[in-house]
This record gives C-alpha cells, sequence and structure tokens, in this order.
C-alpha cells in the first residue's frame, strides 16, 4: 500500500470545497443597484393614495398619513446615503431611531419600502391592500438574489424604523381629538358657518389644531389674513363677494368650468339625483398633490434618495398647511357663499361643485396647494413645466403647468369657480400657504 501524501489530502480537500462551493447560491452586487429603483418608493405613495381614497379619509387625516408613512420611508432609506441626514430633532417630538448595525449588509431600498408600507398599513383601514402591494413588491426584491441574511436583516431593519415612528404617532394628540365633542353653533351672528345641503354634515374636524405639528411651531405660528366685514347689506363689499360668485357660476366659461372639475378632489361627494342618493369617491387634494411630487420627481429622473425627500418635504408642507388652515376655519367660522347667495341674493342658486362640511375662510385648496407648491419649487426650480394627469381616471384630460405656482393658482381660483369659496378665502389661503410652505423648505435640511 503507498504512503498517503499529504499534497494528496490537500488536493482532495481544495475538490470537495470547489464542488461544496459551486452548489451553493451565487450572489452578487447587482441586487443594490436594482434595488435603488424610485419606482418602488413611488409604488407606495401611490398605493396609499388608492386605499386613502378607498376607505374615505378627511383630508386633513390623508396629510397626516402621507406625513408620516413619508418619513418612515426617509429614515430608514438615509443611512445607505452618507450626504444625508436624519430628520431626528428637526421634526417636532422626533427622536434618533434605530441605527444598522456597524459593519452589516443592508439593503436600504428594501428597509425604506418596508418601513413607509408598514406605518401605512398600521394608519389605514384596508391592511390587506398595502399587504399586497408588500408582497408584490417585496417579491421584486427577492428576484433581485440578494443573499438571505441581507433580506432579512433589511426587513426587519424597516421594522424597527416603522415602530419607532408609529410611537412617535402616538403623541400626536390624534387618538385624543377622536372622543373630543362635535363642533357646535353657539352663536347667532349671521355671518357664522351652518351645515349646506346635500348632506348637511356636521363640521369636520374642528379639533385638528390641537394635532402636533410636524415643522412649524404651532398652529397660529402664520398669521391668516381675516375675511371681510360681514354685511348683509346691498352694495357693501361682502356683499359684492358674494355676488361676484353668483355671476361667476351662473356665467362660467367651458375652461373654467372644467378647473372647477377638474381640481374638485372632494374624497366623497353626495351625488341626488330624483329620489337616490349616492356616493362618490374622489381623490384627495393632499392626495393630488403628493401624484404631482411623483410626476416631478419622474420627469427630474430624480434617485430613490431625492424622491424620498420630496415625498417627505411636500407632506409635512401639506400636513403643516392643514393645521394653520384648519385653525383660522374655525376661529372665523365663517358662512359658505352657498349659505349667503340663498338667504341675500338668490335663493334658488346654487354651487357648480358640493361645499364641504367646514367652515369657509381660508381656502383649504388654496392653503394646502400654496404650500405643496413652495416645498415642490423649493427641490426643482421656479419654471419646471410639468403634465399632471391625477385625474385621467375620473375621465378627465391630463393638464400641462409652466410652474408649480401656476398650479396652486388655479388650483385656489377652482373653489371661486365652484361657487364654494369667497374670493378672500381664497387669496388667504394662498398667502398662509405660501409661507407655511417656504418655512417647511427652509426649516427641514435632509442634506449635512
Amino acid at each position: 500500500m503507498k504512503p498517503f501524501s499529504p499534497f494528496a489530502l490537500i488536493a482532495s480537500a481544495f475538490l470537495l470545497l470547489s464542488i461544496f462551493s459551486s452548489c451553493q447560491p451565487q450572489y452578487n452586487k447587482e441586487y443594490q443597484a436594482k434595488a435603488q429603483n424610485p419606482e418602488f418608493i413611488h409604488k407606495g405613495v401611490r398605493r396609499i393614495t388608492d386605499i386613502i381614497r378607498h376607505d374615505i379619509f378627511a383630508p386633513p387625516i390623508s396629510a397626516r398619513i402621507y406625513a408620516y408613512s413619508s418619513i418612515a420611508a426617509y429614515e430608514a432609506l438615509v443611512p445607505g446615503y452618507p450626504e444625508y441626514q436624519t430628520l431626528a430633532g428637526q421634526l417636532n417630538g422626533l427622536t434618533p431611531g434605530p441605527q444598522p448595525e456597524a459593519g452589516k449588509e443592508y439593503c436600504y431600498p428594501l428597509a425604506s419600502v418596508n418601513a413607509m408600507l408598514t406605518v401605512g398599513k398600521l394608519l389605514v383601514f384596508s391592511e390587506g391592500d398595502i399587504q399586497e402591494l408588500k408582497e408584490s413588491i417585496f417579491e421584486d426584491f427577492t428576484k433581485m438574489n440578494m443573499p438571505p441574511e441581507v433580506y432579512e436583516r433589511s426587513m426587519a431593519y424597516g421594522d424597527a424604523v416603522a415602530k419607532h415612528i408609529i410611537a412617535w404617532t402616538k403623541k400626536d394628540n390624534y387618538a385624543q381629538t377622536r372622543s373630543m365633542p362635535k363642533f357646535t353653533i353657539q352663536s347667532e351672528s349671521p355671518a357664522r358657518w351652518v351645515p349646506t345641503p346635500p348632506m348637511y354634515a356636521d363640521g369636520l374636524e374642528p379639533h385638528w389644531p390641537k394635532i402636533r405639528p410636524w415643522v412649524i411651531d404651532s398652529a397660529r405660528q402664520f398669521h391668516c389674513d381675516p375675511p371681510l366685514p360681514f354685511s348683509d347689506k346691498k352694495g357693501s363689499d361682502f356683499y359684492n363677494i358674494a355676488l361676484e360668485i353668483h355671476d361667476m357660476v351662473k356665467n362660467l366659461s367651458p375652461a373654467d368650468d372644467s378647473t372647477a372639475w377638474y381640481w374638485d378632489d372632494n374624497p366623497f361627494a353626495l351625488e341626488v339625483s330624483g329620489h337616490f342618493m349616492y356616493g362618490k369617491k374622489k381623490i384627495s387634494p393632499g392626495g393630488h398633490w403628493m401624484n404631482i411630487a411623483s410626476h416631478a420627481n419622474r420627469k427630474a429622473n430624480a434617485d430613490i434618495m431625492r424622491s424620498t425627500e420630496a415625498y417627505v418635504k411636500v407632506s409635512c408642507a401639506l400636513a403643516d398647511a392643514f393645521i394653520v388652515c384648519w385653525d383660522a376655519k374655525y376661529a372665523y367660522n365663517l358662512l359658505r357663499p352657498e349659505t349667503y347667495i340663498n338667504k341675500y341674493i338668490d335663493p334658488e342658486w346654487r354651487p357648480l361643485i358640493q361645499t364641504p362640511p367646514f367652515p369657509e375662510h381660508p381656502s383649504g385648496h388654496s392653503t394646502i396647494s400654496a404650500a405643496a407648491a413652495e416645498a415642490l419649487t423649493n427641490l426643482y426650480g421656479e419654471n419646471f413645466a410639468f403634465s399632471d394627469s391625477t385625474e385621467m381616471e375620473f375621465g378627465i384630460p391630463p393638464r400641462n403647468f409652466k410652474s408649480f405656482h401656476e398650479a396652486s393658482q388655479q388650483a385656489g381660483m377652482s373653489r371661486m369657480y365652484g361657487g364654494i369659496h369667497f374670493r378672500n378665502g381664497n387669496l388667504a389661503g394662498l398667502k398662509a400657504g405660501r409661507e407655511v410652505g417656504r418655512y417647511i423648505a427652509q426649516k427641514i435640511k435632509p442634506r449635512k
């Protein structure tokens, strides 16, 4: 028997190791490049929009959902981008969150999408729909030939960030406002707001100013110009602004009529046909602007980090603008054009679009549109032209805009064309919204 050579032993071991290695899955870094596709974030925002529409959340509540979901996505993504920094300490009450393990590999886009949809799932009703999207998106990630330990580690990190954000949401006073009393009409003043047809619904979210703001200091940090002094006298300034809306709606051009419907964005309009009434669901005002943010991100070819930054700035601008606007609405408590015109000018007059159930001044559309436009202008510039196809699903063709400011101005005017706001309500909202949006654009500093 020949003696066993140590060289043969080494060769055999090397052969066995080679055979074993060839049987193992081979991973490379290509999955990291594939994971950078910003469409993962765009799809997440869009699905949240669809669910908000399905579940009929009030516009201020919708903005809250967008803000927390976008911030969760950002915080889970930021460790992978050294030039960016956390928003902890920049947003009211947000403390530093969990950190990834040093020296370990992560797929941060995967963690980001998981954090966004996990937070979204906990803030909406239709959890099954978000779970379906999560499974679809995560299937795309698993097809990237990602090492299992990286996938699991990234998912766990996304879960940890989502848990941190959800804990933050529970301290914003939202739960407490759910049990606060309904808005009651205590004043006998003829200028006060009263419920309007066809729903005659109670005042919507009268306690919203008590919600903790995201970036601004308080609901009254930004002054909202007051309405004109009320008067029912023919020829007075107030009578004339009501008469303007009366005549405008009765003599709308086809272009102005279509503008009113384009920006209607009523989450739940009650349609009346004879003896029948049925609800019609549309995108929310905030959802429309989050969709515009998607259009802008895609046109600018923004990467996943910049796209997420845009969603954070726009959603925070929307959320804080709603707080400022709602504080002024219930402070001024002004009646709607429909109420005034029917009582003092023309009892048969009706607005083109349905009057929403809360006081008139200032215009919510004007306020939040101006705030979102400021946030987007800060990111993409003054003369960023874009096409908005948000309303195509409702049978309305896309519109082209030369700038975000042009879109916000049109959104504000649409409320006059629709017959639901006075001119002063539109102007006051645009002014307050611009101030909120500029402040947020300057205050939030994602880059180091």
